[in-house]
């Protein structure tokens, strides 16, 4: 069977739009069905010379491959024009209806698996709609109580204990039970959705140097180290806590299968600067397959046509392997 994949065009006035015409101009595997304004995605591409014919989505249909130069358009309208590089808060609620709605269909079968362009989070939250990201909005959706963000950068895989926090309430969201929640995802979905046998996951600590032994932080003995003992007593392959500084060397690196890290600029920037650009942000511990690119809305590139799809093109290959049970 041909699968069906969900892709949300993110904030219109991004380059999430420009993406979409990108990634339409390839043949694909899977029926793509974009979530958004197909006004919207037809101006855009149009704008960019791109040329594109906006076909309606059918969901009793059976699912057909998608062809280059033809987009598959399930239609959610804006609520106020948009233009290239110029958000408004009017259209948050579409943003957020577009989310709603790939989910949803995610959750009754309808399609196989989600991929989101990005979102601008501040403007949502400036329209009145509270949103931390995509993460937890799928996570409250879904029903799902500990959903874990993990990048994929070949085989670099690094996942967060904690996602969008100021940094000084991070210390007082990493309990024993949350870390303990985390980790027995991250295991399960390694060893579920990318086919480990017996995943290999090191953990950061959370201070400098990993505590060094208590004199910078408490927070490994008190929590991490025993968390890891309790796990592995489970049969669960845990290397740490370990210093962040030099957890990421090839040595290292070469002895597992992911890295968690405690919280967002501790572990990203280094996948990042190791695949920025191609990497893909899949989200583990939901009842749906969800990945996404690894950046943001690029707003100074929306409509230039300097944007590059990479992240996205990535982002639906990975769906697809996730979907239809590949390891990767």
């Amino acid at each position: 069977m041909i699968p069906r994949i969900a892709l949300t065009a993110g904030e219109p006035a991004g380059i999430g739009p420009d993406l979409v015409a990108a990634i339409a101009a390839r043949d694909w595997p899977a029926e793509i069905v974009t979530i958004g304004d197909p006004q919207l995605l037809a101006e855009r591409a149009r704008a960019l010379g791109m040329p594109l014919t906006i076909e309606p989505y059918r969901r009793e249909a059976a699912a057909s491959r998608a062809r280059a130069g033809h987009l598959r358009v399930d239609p959610v309208p804006l609520q106020v024009p948009s233009r290239a590089g110029h958000p408004d808060p009017g259209n948050a609620a579409f943003v957020v209806e577009t989310l709603r709605r790939a989910a949803l269909g995610c959750l009754d079968g309808e399609f196989a698996a989600l991929v989101t362009a990005p979102v601008h989070k501040g403007l949502i939250n400036e329209a009145g709609i509270p949103f931390s990201g995509h993460t937890e909005f799928f996570a409250e959706l879904t029903g799902s109580s500990c959903p874990v963000m993990m990048l994929v950068a070949g085989t670099l895989r690094v996942a967060l204990a904690t996602t969008h926090l100021p940094l000084r309430e991070v210390p007082d969201r990493i309990t024993r039970r949350h870390l303990e929640a985390v980790i027995t995802v991250m295991h399960e979905s390694l060893s579920g959705q990318f086919g480990i046998a017996a995943p290999r996951i090191a953990v950061l600590g959370l201070n400098p140097h990993a505590g060094e032994s208590g004199h910078v932080g408490s927070e490994e003995r008190e929590v991490i180290e025993p968390v890891l003992a309790t796990l592995r007593d489970r049969g669960l392959h845990l290397a740490g806590p370990l210093p962040a500084d030099s957890a990421f060397t090839r040595e290292r690196l070469a002895q597992c299968d992911a890295v968690l890290a405690m919280y967002h600029d501790q572990g990203l920037p280094v996948l990042k600067y190791a695949g920025f650009g191609g990497a893909v942000n899949v989200t583990l511990g939901l009842p749906i397959v969800r990945t996404s690119v690894d950046h943001g809305t690029a707003l100074e590139l929306a409509g230039t046509g300097r944007a590059s799809a990479g992240s996205l093109v990535s982002a639906i290959e990975l769906a697809l392997d996730l979907a239809s049970g590949r390891s990767r």
